[in-house]
């Protein structure tokens, strides 16, 4: 192990409080789910059109 796992940007953090925040970290990563559903299972595609795609006229009676 010539690299660590966890790198300090800046600052000093002494070994304790290295190995404090990799034990908060594996204990939420422990914490989760194993499978996650997607969070939005909406359409794929806008509800909306865009003008300038459509076409010219529509009817007065349609509803699209």
């Amino acid at each position: 192990m010539d690299t660590p796992d966890i790198r300090v940007e800046k600052g000093h953090a002494e070994p304790e409080e290295v190995a404090a925040l990799t034990a908060l970290l594996l204990a939420r990563a422990a914490a989760r789910p194993a499978a996650t559903a997607p969070a939005h299972r909406g359409h794929r595609r806008a509800g909306w059109r865009r003008l300038e795609r459509e076409g010219g006229f529509r009817a007065p009676h349609s509803w699209r």
